[in-house]
C-alpha cells in the first residue's frame, strides 16, 4: 500500500504515450521491452511472447461527398488539429481508420441511421427506406461499432461512415479540448470493427494460438473468416460529416436521433453522395505481450493473472496507459515485498498485451495458447481504461462482486475515506444504478432485491476489453476495473498526455489508489488459503436472469420453452452455494480439495459445443451479445433464441443451461460435504 508512487506513475505514463505507439510498430516493441524491464526490476521472470497476427494499416483514405448537382461539399479526411495541442502534429500519427475493415471503392447515395442498432435499423424500414446498395452513415454510441458494420452488411449495404455526434462527447457535453475536456472538431475515434461477438483474436486462428512458426495450413483465410466485415468502413470526425448530414434529403428524422450539429438531420437518401476510397495495408504482423512470472510456494499451479494492454491508436494515455502506469506501480509494490522475503502462495503472472486495439489479439493468443494451464487460474483480474477521471467503476463474475468491494474497502480514496465509500457516493450523485435485467441486456445487474440499496452496483462482464478470453472461453473468474470522468476524446490523436495532465488526473493520485486496488486484488487471491467466491450472489443472479428470460419469452409469443428444469437447477445451486459459504467461513486445515471444487464450478459453466454461429463463446451465463458487442447478454444461448423467435432453438438452449446450472450444482454440493 505505501509503494506504489503517484510521481513515479506520472513519469511511466509520460515515457509510455511520449510517441505513437499503435500494434505491430517499432515504438510498439520500444514500450514492450520498456515494461519488460520493469517487470524485471521488481523481481519478475518475464518474457517478450511474440505472436504474428494478420492486421491492417492505411495506404490510403479518401472520402468526396457530392451534392445532386456534382458540386463538391466535402473532401477528407480533415487532419486531426487543435491549437495548443503538444502531440497532434507527430507525423507517426496514423491516419484515423478502422481496424479489421477491408478495402473499397465506393460511390454511393447516403442513408443516416443513427446509432446504427437493430431498432434504429428497423425504425428505416418503417419510414421505407433500404440501405441496400447506400453507404451508411451512423454515429458511435449504443452498440460496439463492428455491430454498426455487422448489421450494415446484413442488410446489403455498400459501405459504413461512422463519426462521432456533438451531442455524445463533443460540445453539447462541454468545453472541447484543450480548454475542456470533450471532443474538438477534428477528432476522430479510431476503432477496430471485427466482428468480436463471433470471437476475438487473431482472424485466421480461432481456438488456437497465433505462434509465430504456425504453419500457413493452420490458418483460416482471414478475407472469408467469419469474424472479418466484408463492407468497408471508416471513422471520421463531425467536422467532416456535418456537410453530409446537413445536405441529405429524405423525411427529417424521429426527434431522438437528432445530433447536436446546428441544423435538421434527415434520414436520405438523396441531396448528397459520397465517393469513399479505403486502401488497407494487410500482412501478418508481429505483435508482443510481455509476461512475468512470480511462482507460488503453496500451490504453484494456481495461477493469479493481472492484465492489461499497452498498445494504442495513438497516444493512448487514458486507454490504455493510465491502466499500465497503475499496472506498474502495483508490480512496483509486490517488488518491494519480494525484497523483503515474501514469497505468494500461488503464481502471480502479471501480463502487457499487445494488439488489444485491433480485436483483442495478444490477450486471446495467449489465452488460447496457454489454455491447459489456465484451467487452474484462480481468477484473472483486468485493466484497461484505469484512470479517465476520479469515478471507481468496475464489473466482475457475480462470485467475485463482493471481493472487489471488499478490496475497495481497503485503499484510502484521494477524496477523502476510502475507495469504496467514493464509489458509493459517485453512483448515487449520477443516479447511475444499472439497468436491471428486465431488458435482459445486462451492464451490471448484482445483488439485487434486499442489497440493492446498501451496496454498490457492479457490472456484469461483456467483452471489449482483455477479459473475453479468460471468462468466455476459458471460464477463468474474472474482474475488470477502471475509473471514469468526462472524457470526451476516446481513441484521437488528442487520448495523449497533455489531456490526462489537464483533465483526468493532474497529480496522479488516481494512478496511485488504481495500482493499490489493483495490487491488492492480486495479492490477496494469491494469499488467500480460502478462495473468496461468492457462489450465493452467483446463484441469485441466475434465478433472476432466468425469470426475467421466462417473462420475455412469455411476453414475446415464444412458446414451447420450459423453465422449470433450469429454475430447479438454479435453486440446487444458491441452496449448495449457502452450505460451501459456511464451509468457507469455517476454514477447513487443508483447503486445497475445497479450493479444487470452489474453481470447478466457473468452469462447469461453460458448454463444450458453445453457443449457436459462434462456437468459440462457451460460458452459457455471459457472452458480448450478437447486437451489442460491448454490453453482456445474460444466458446468451436462450435469450438470443427469445430474440429470434426461435422456440426449437431456444428449447435447445435452455437444455444447455440447465446441464451446465446442475453440473455446478452437483459439484458445489460435494464441496459442501
Amino acid at each position: 500500500m505505501a509503494v506504489p508512487d503517484a510521481k513515479l506513475a506520472g513519469e511511466e505514463l509520460k515515457t509510455l504515450t511520449a510517441v505513437p505507439h499503435i500494434a505491430g510498430s517499432k515504438e510498439d516493441h520500444d514500450t514492450a521491452v520498456y515494461v519488460a524491464e520493469k517487470f524485471k526490476a521488481a523481481g519478475l521472470d518475464t518474457a517478450i511472447v511474440p505472436y504474428k497476427a494478420w492486421l491492417n494499416l492505411p495506404k490510403e483514405i479518401r472520402i468526396t461527398a457530392t451534392d445532386a448537382n456534382g458540386k463538391v461539399l466535402m473532401t477528407g479526411p480533415t487532419r486531426e488539429h487543435v491549437e495548443g495541442d503538444p502531440f497532434d502534429e507527430d507525423p507517426r500519427v496514423v491516419t484515423a481508420f478502422n481496424g479489421s475493415s477491408p478495402s473499397g471503392d465506393v460511390t454511393a447515395e447516403v442513408v443516416y441511421a443513427n446509432y446504427g442498432r437493430p431498432e434504429d435499423f428497423k425504425k428505416l424500414d418503417d419510414l421505407g427506406i433500404s440501405v441496400k446498395g447506400k453507404i451508411v452513415i451512423v454515429r458511435y454510441g449504443g452498440n460496439f461499432r463492428g455491430v454498426k458494420v455487422y448489421i450494415a452488411q446484413e442488410r446489403g449495404a455498400a459501405g459504413v461512415i461512422i463519426y462521432s455526434d456533438p451531442a455524445d462527447d463533443g460540445y453539447f457535453r462541454g468545453d472541447m479540448y484543450p480548454k475542456g475536456a470533450y471532443r474538438p472538431e477534428t477528432g476522430v475515434q479510431r476503432g477496430a470493427v471485427q466482428y468480436l461477438f463471433k470471437y476475438p483474436g487473431d482472424a485466421s486462428t480461432p481456438g488456437i494460438a497465433s505462434t509465430p512458426d504456425l504453419p500457413e495450413s493452420r490458418r483460416l483465410n482471414p478475407a472469408t473468416a467469419a469474424s472479418m466485415p466484408q463492407i468497408p468502413s471508416t471513422p471520421i470526425s463531425y467536422h467532416d460529416a456535418s456537410p453530409i448530414l446537413e445536405a441529405l434529403a429524405g423525411p427529417a428524422v424521429p426527434h431522438e436521433w437528432q445530433g447536436a450539429l446546428p441544423f435538421t438531420y434527415h434520414a436520405g437518401p438523396g441531396g448528397v453522395k459520397v465517393h469513399m476510397v479505403l486502401k488497407q495495408d494487410y500482412a501478418y504482423r508481429d505483435i508482443w505481450d510481455v509476461v512475468g512470472k512470480i511462482p507460488g510456494t503453496d500451490w504453484p499451479d494456481d495461477w493469479v493473472v493481472a492484465g492489461n494492454h499497452r498498445d494504442a491508436w495513438v497516444y493512448g494515455a487514458v486507454d490504455p496507459n493510465s491502466g499500465t502506469a497503475a499496472m506498474l506501480e502495483s508490480v512496483h509494490g509486490i517488488g518491494e515485498l519480494l525484497k523483503t522475503g515474501w514469497k505468494p502462495k500461488r503464481t502471480i503472472v502479471f501480463c502487457s498485451w499487445d494488439a488489444e486495439e485491433e480485436g483483442l489479439i495478444g490477450s486471446t493468443e495467449w489465452a488460447e495458447d496457454n489454455a491447459e494451464r489456465l484451467s487452474h487460474a484462480v481468477a484473472y483480474f483486468n485493466t484497461d481504461v484505469g484512470v479517465a477521471g476520479p469515478n471507481f467503476d468496475a464489473s466482475a463474475v457475480p462470485s467475485l462482486k463482493d471481493f472487489v468491494r471488499e478490496v475497495t474497502k481497503e485503499v484510502p480514496s484521494p477524496k477523502g475515506g476510502n475507495v469504496y465509500d467514493q464509489w458509493k457516493k459517485s453512483e448515487a450523485a449520477s443516479g447511475s444504478r444499472r439497468r436491471s435485467t428486465s431488458d435482459y441486456t445486462s451492464q451490471g445487474t448484482s445483488n439485487h432485491n434486499a442489497e440493492q440499496n446498501t451496496e454498490v452496483e457492479i457490472g456484469d462482464l461483456g467483452s471489449g476489453s482483455d477479459y473475453t478470453p479468460f471468462i468466455q472461453h476459458l471460464g477463468v473468474p474474472s474482474t475488470d476495473i477502471g475509473s471514469s470522468g468526462p472524457y470526451g476524446v476516446y481513441h484521437s490523436v488528442f487520448d495523449n498526455y497533455n489531456w490526462f495532465i489537464k483533465n483526468a488526473d493532474p497529480t496522479f493520485v488516481y494512478e496511485q489508489q488504481q495500482a493499490r486496488v489493483f495490487g491488492l486484488e492480486v495479492l490477496h487471491m494469491a494469499d488467500t488459503d480460502v478462495l473468496p467466491y461468492d457462489y450465493v450472489t452467483y446463484g441469485k443472479e441466475i434465478t433472476e436472469y432466468l425469470d426475467t428470460a421466462k417473462k420475455k419469452a412469455d411476453e414475446s409469443n415464444v412458446s414451447g420453452l420450459d423453465f422449470a428444469p433450469a429454475l430447479t437447477a438454479a435453486q440446487h445451486f444458491t441452496a449448495a452455494a449457502e452450505a460451501v459459504h459456511k464451509k468457507q467461513q469455517s476454514i477447513p486445515g487443508n483447503p486445497a480439495e475445497l479450493n479444487t471444487q470452489l474453481r470447478e464450478v466457473e468452469g462447469d459453466l461453460l458448454s463444450s459445443a458453445g453457443l449457436p454461429k459462434r462456437p468459440w463463446f462457451k460460458h452459457t451465463i455471459y457472452a458480448p451479445g450478437e447486437y451489442t458487442g460491448y454490453a453482456a447478454v445474460v444466458i446468451p444461448g436462450v435469450n438470443e433464441a427469445i430474440d429470434a423467435k426461435d422456440s426449437a432453438r431456444g428449447a435447445a438452449q435452455l437444455a444447455v443451461l440447465t446441464e451446465a446450472i446442475n453440473r455446478a450444482a452437483s459439484t458445489l454440493e460435494t464441496a459442501a460435504k
